[in-house]
């Protein structure tokens, strides 16, 4: 596997793979790679010829109190892992080559799409995640790049802009990958301690909650909202930050649940991790 550090280094391999004919499937990543960052690189090999991986915390998607300096890196483990899933090549920048001095452009997206959910508590979140992807979109010019459906709002964010901007990726979906108790795999799990990870359960088990009661009739999303609320608060150490759901597409508040609706989650648990999670609540 090859590794690539700077940005030019990494456009020059990518011309080289267009120019053999090869096409590319990128999988942008933060690093601390878990079984749904390797599914993500094998469902990428499936779509194209050759996989290149993005690893790089960027600091611009962190907000001032944010866990930019604590977020869990091991490079060397993270080279193995991709390695030993078959990627071709690791894009590893730094974040002043990214990023270099007088770097004053940023992607945004419609408020539709990112004030709510994540947005209205992470505010500036997704213009950080617009810019790093457009940016590695242009770096990587891959055909097809692949992202989790766990970072629900995150995908709708990326599809709107790659659309919007004609950059030309097929933006590729994976199901959320969980673990077997249910809890959405996340680099950010490894801030639970032990006594934390049956509160963490609160929010996969919530969307199980949310499909019983739309299975037994109800519809309405205020009712729906109200009992899962109490239910993840009756679970030691949580707080909710946000119950809704939404359009798949549009992300707008629906107040009747149907086949299009998402539920998706964002719970704090012990006061400082904060974990999301979504499913579809009717088949």
């Amino acid at each position: 596997m090859l590794i690539i550090h700077h940005p030019a280094a990494m456009t020059a391999w990518a011309k080289e793979q267009a120019k053999a004919g090869r096409s590319i499937a990128l999988v942008p990543t933060m690093g601390y790679f878990h079984e749904g960052h390797l599914s993500l690189m094998r469902t990428a090999a499936r779509h194209a010829d050759v996989v290149a991986v993005s690893l790089f915390v960027n600091p611009t998607q962190f907000g001032p109190q944010e866990d930019l300096a604590a977020y869990p890196r091991n490079f060397e483990r993270d080279q193995a892992m991709a390695e030993g899933a078959g990627v071709q090549v690791l894009f590893a920048p730094e974040a002043a080559d990214m990023y270099p001095a007088g770097f004053c452009t940023t992607v945004t997206v419609g408020k539709e799409l990112t004030d709510q959910l994540c947005g209205a508590s992470r505010p500036g979140h997704f213009a950080g995640v617009a810019t790093v992807v457009c940016k590695l979109f242009q770096i990587v010019r891959p055909d097809a790049a692949v992202f989790g459906e766990k970072d629900f709002q995150q995908l709708a964010v990326i599809r709107r802009m790659t659309a919007d901007l004609n950059l030309g990726v097929e933006i590729v979906a994976h199901p959320t990958v969980r673990e077997e108790d249910g809890l959405a795999m996340s680099s950010r799990n490894t801030y639970l301690a032990p006594s934390q990870r049956e509160a963490a359960l609160s929010l996969s088990r919530a969307i199980a909650l949310a499909r019983k009661m739309a299975a037994e009739g109800e519809r309405s999303a205020e009712r729906l909202t109200a009992e899962l609320r109490d239910f993840i608060h009756s679970f030691p150490a949580t707080a909710v930050d946000y119950i809704s759901f939404v359009d798949q597409d549009s992300l707008r508040p629906a107040e009747e649940i149907d086949a299009q609706t998402v539920l998706a989650l964002a719970v704090k648990i012990g006061g400082k991790v904060r974990l999301i999670d979504n499913g579809k609540v009717l088949a």
